[in-house]
């Protein structure tokens, strides 16, 4: 097995954890950055008085700091394993996704993170891995991944799939070309509006850029319905303006439910998916 690239990422807000990790989080402990001070008998803890708000405070009341305790976090791959995952092009697509999974599942457990991945709903139907710092469990699941044959039709699987994920605040990286209609982008969307969203949209080079003249035999991954094309600049340039308005709706039917979605073409670029994670 070779050794997965290495990717950067912080998650939006704060988390609540017990577990000591790499991030921000709501939990205030001993150590960290500090964060406020608070009265000594609503925080009793004598290690940590702050002599000089102490002093300064004119009713004389005692005062310790509180600092931020830095957490860490569940990660997710969640990940589409309908029939359009499937599609081989410039590159094999649902290959880039299961690329993208082991980098994620390398990265996370390196800096003390849980990584899991769900792929086609549940356990019984997909790949389920709950969250694990094993490393070593987090790869072979994704290596299982990579033999699954994409199939299926839309994105309905995907519902339940967000159940097993349970009240816990987590990071979500929904992996998809995300050929959907609106409606079930947006129910998808709804049903992981309690984590944090990062949409990861693969897109192939074949499909966002089209050759200008030949002959374009095209099929249906769901369907199975194929159609022969003559390509022409003005289709080209249709095609293409389409592919554009596809991407707006997405990114619009994102906005207050999910991160700015991702694109990647073709190929996994470690440095600039870290660009787009660590970003505000």
């Amino acid at each position: 097995m070779t050794v997965p690239v290495d990717i950067l990422y912080r998650p939006r807000g704060r988390f609540k954890s017990n577990r000591l990790g790499a991030h921000s989080s709501s939990e205030v402990g001993g150590f960290g950055v500090l964060r406020d001070q608070a009265p000594f008998l609503r925080h009793p803890d004598a290690r940590r008085i702050d002599l000089r708000a102490t002093l300064r405070d004119p009713f004389g009341e005692t005062h310790v700091r509180r600092f931020e305790q830095r957490s860490a976090i569940d990660v997710y791959a969640f990940v589409d394993v309908s029939a359009s995952m499937g599609f081989v092009g410039a590159v094999d697509r649902f290959s880039v996704a299961c690329d993208i999974c082991a980098a994620l599942a390398f990265s996370a457990t390196r800096i003390g993170d849980r990584f899991g991945v769900i792929s086609g709903g549940s356990s019984r139907s997909g790949i389920y891995l709950p969250a694990s710092r094993s490393r070593d469990a987090a790869l072979k699941a994704v290596e299982v991944l990579r033999h699954t044959l994409p199939s299926g039709i839309g994105a309905e699987s995907l519902f339940s799939g967000a159940r097993t994920l349970g009240g816990t605040r987590k990071l979500v990286m929904l992996i998809s070309d995300f050929r959907w209609a609106p409606g079930v982008i947006e129910s998808v969307f709804d049903a992981l509006a309690l984590h944090d969203v990062v949409p990861v949209v693969l897109v192939d080079s074949s499909e966002s850029r089209p050759p200008r003249w030949g002959l374009l035999e095209v099929r249906d991954s769901e369907s199975g319905r194929r159609r022969l094309m003559l390509m022409r600049p003005a289709l080209q340039q249709r095609w293409m303006a389409q592919e554009a308005v596809r991407r707006q709706e997405l990114a619009h039917l994102a906005a207050g439910r999910a991160r700015a979605p991702i694109f990647i073409e073709d190929q996994l670029n470690s440095a600039a998916l870290s660009q787009h994670l660590i970003a505000a």
